[in-house]
């Protein structure tokens, strides 16, 4: 290895990596074609989100050494933040392919076998690596992720865990118990451990997972609230024709909204201010459709209380047309999460041009179109 490449090593493990990338810019400028350069580069642009550049250099990795594994890895991990999970899986493929007993290569191929849901074979991917390293604790935090994506929460948090047995400091697997913590409500703990791995690493805190405890609380309303609330119309129309109905419908309502009350008080009441300050930080869409979903919530509480307590049906009805506003709301949030993701951004601006090239193809096939069927009426007349 290089001066520079150690130099580089160095730099990253204490987390200067604007410096570990000029040391490694300075040993490419004498040796341009040097792999492990190359691909170590790529791994500190990838860490500071510069992805296009990242993809860049690691092409050029293996431009330089064709059957390096570690270059294949690290291009999969570049894609995989590109979102071009294909490409990723070939790129993984082939880094087990040239290193099979290299247990970080499986770990990787896991990784984005579990982008695309192919979550069985990303078990056994990961499985394979922590055989080939049982203390890995990149490999058992690999598992812990991907059974979370599959919903298996309790052999998530066993695979986390036992990562953090081996090692008690490791930042990704205190958040991912923090998470793991939030999905079965531990809202304390779960932030405190969050605010405990942000303190620890001030240069990138994660405000947005901070948010959880109201983004978990609308996203959970979302998907039985607007069933609750058509259903409480469905019995206030019904009520207009038959008076039995009236009562069983109001109580039905006022049943409802308790429900929605208590579960928004056992989720927020522990939090505590900690998530509001840090939607403030929060991207500006993320910010604004959390704030206005949470008080379209409210206003459809209160107006199924007060037709709880009055019996005016249009009341539920207006109740009813905040169901499109908490979707609407759900779709901006979503995609306001993902506002400060250079990777997703990237891949929707790619995506925006692949429909321009369609439109503009499309426009072309309608002209050329239209001019032979003009043409072949001109012949026939």
């Amino acid at each position: 290895m290089s001066v520079a490449y150690r130099q580089a090593r160095q730099l990253i493990e204490i987390g200067r990596d604007e410096q570990a990338e000029a040391a490694l810019r300075a040993g490419l400028a004498a040796e341009p074609a040097d792999a492990d350069l190359l691909t170590l580069l790529a791994f500190v642009l990838r860490r500071q989100r510069d992805y296009p550049a990242a993809l860049k250099a690691v092409d050029a990795a293996i431009t330089a050494a064709p059957h390096r594994a570690e270059a294949h890895a690290e291009r999969a991990e570049s894609l995989m933040s590109l979102l071009r999970d294909k490409d990723a899986i070939v790129a993984a493929q082939e880094a087990v392919r040239l290193a099979p007993h290299d247990p970080g290569g499986h770990f990787v191929l896991a990784r984005a076998l579990a982008a695309p849901r192919r979550y069985d074979e990303a078990r056994v991917a990961a499985q394979h690596g922590l055989s080939l390293a049982p203390r890995s604790v990149e490999g058992l935090l690999t598992l812990a992720d991907l059974e979370r994506d599959a919903g298996n929460r309790d052999e998530a948090e066993r695979a986390a865990r036992a990562a953090l047995d081996m090692d008690p400091s490791d930042a990704y697997g205190r958040w991912l118990i923090a998470m793991l913590d939030a999905e079965h409500l531990r809202v304390r703990r779960s932030l405190r451990t969050l605010r405990d791995v942000a303190r620890e690493n001030p240069a990138r805190p994660d405000v947005i997972s901070m948010t959880w405890p109201i983004r978990s609380l609308l996203s959970a309303l979302r998907r039985w609230f607007a069933v609750a609330t058509v259903l409480v119309l469905v019995a206030a129309l019904c009520a207009l024709r038959w008076e039995a109905v009236v009562l069983p419908g109001r109580i039905l309502a006022g049943l409802f909204a308790a429900v929605v009350t208590g579960f928004a008080l056992r989720v927020l009441v522990p939090a505590g201010r900690v998530p509001w300050r840090c939607l403030r930080l929060a991207p500006w869409l993320l910010r604004r459709a959390t704030r206005a979903g949470s008080v379209t919530v409210a206003v459809m509480v209160a107006l199924l209380l007060a037709y709880a307590m009055t019996g005016f049906w249009w009341l539920s009805l207006l109740a009813v047309l905040g169901i499109p506003v908490l979707w609407g709301c759900a779709a901006a949030e979503a995609f306001g999460a993902r506002m400060d993701d250079p990777g997703y951004m990237h891949a929707m601006k790619d995506l925006a041009g692949d429909f321009r090239s369609w439109g503009a193809e499309l426009g072309q096939w309608w002209r050329d179109t239209r001019k032979d069927l003009r043409e072949a009426w001109n012949n026939d007349t």
